[in-house]
């Protein structure tokens, strides 16, 4: 279910992505954007695209151990720490 959440997500980026793309280019080839302005336009909304797609993996990895912490599952420092223990005895 999360996977497919991730990849909904993923695709209406792209597919927005795509769309941005081609209504820069239209105003571009219109002639009512310059090169240099769509150029900067589109950089400048991929660097935004980029922040924000940090920004929600984070949110994404708390909530994610929040539900861990939750269940009550064991991490992979927790496993590890087991084994330590059991390795000394």
């Amino acid at each position: 279910m999360l996977k497919d959440m991730l990849y909904t997500g993923l695709g209406m980026g792209v597919i927005l992505k795509e769309k941005v793309e081609n209504e820069i280019q239209k105003l571009e080839d219109e002639g009512k954007l310059k090169k240099d302005d769509a150029t900067s336009l589109l950089d400048s909304l991929s660097t935004k695209g980029q922040d924000e797609e940090k920004r929600i993996k984070e949110i994404f990895k708390k909530s994610i151990k929040e539900v861990i912490d939750e269940l009550g599952l064991a991490t992979k420092e927790d496993i590890a720490d087991l084994k330590d223990a059991l390795s000394k005895k």
